[in-house]
């Protein structure tokens, strides 16, 4: 299993093959629809220095609120990752992203990103929300909160052995295509084709 400190270099992440599990321990954030979309409007330098070496999360967490004004995540599921594809190789590219979180895998735009860029996706277990949350141990600060809402907000999170498995790597290897595969050849095999 390998260890990922945030932020990496590209060698570490050259290292990294599918299949194999990682645990992540550091500085990465948060970004779904909303958050793609506005860093590919412009080159964002407010958040350019969270995102450069480090893992951007597809996730809409559940955040409290307490009562010394800081944040705590209750809930840090993983959304669906397809949503980002006509984003992604880009926002890769443009500030030095080193991996990806999320579930379900992307497609050929973002695997030619990855490689290009050397960058990894990480698979997250969808529905361990609460588990993944205790491995949140801080939140640093949060962007664009008022405009998006929390589970659009860029939230720059700081944690400890967050668990995930490498399932896209910068070699160009996918372990969703190699699964969509193996399923296209049995359900031919039935259909008789």
């Amino acid at each position: 299993m390998a260890k990922l400190n945030l932020p990496c270099d590209e060698a570490t992440i050259r290292a990294l093959r599918v299949g194999e599990e990682a645990l992540l321990s550091g500085r990465m954030i948060t970004g779904r629809d909303a958050a793609h979309h506005w860093l590919v409007g412009g080159f964002r330098e407010e958040v350019a220095p969270y995102l450069a070496g480090s893992v951007i999360y597809h996730c809409g967490p559940v955040v409290r609120k307490n009562p010394d004004g800081s944040y705590a995540f209750v809930a840090a599921g993983p959304t669906t990752s397809t949503r980002e594809e006509p984003y992604q190789a880009e926002v890769i590219g443009r500030y030095g992203v080193r991996g990806v979180i999320g579930k379900g895998g992307m497609l050929d735009k973002t695997r030619k990103g990855l490689v290009e860029h050397s960058a990894v996706y990480l698979h997250a277990v969808g529905g361990t929300a609460q588990s993944l949350a205790r491995a949140v141990v801080r939140v640093e600060r949060v962007f664009k909160l008022e405009e998006f809402g929390v589970p659009e907000a860029m939230w720059v999170i700081e944690v400890k052995d967050f668990p995930t498995v490498v399932t896209m790597d910068a070699h160009g290897a996918s372990l969703h295509e190699t699964i969509a595969r193996g399923s296209r050849a049995v359900l031919d095999k039935l259909l008789g084709q």
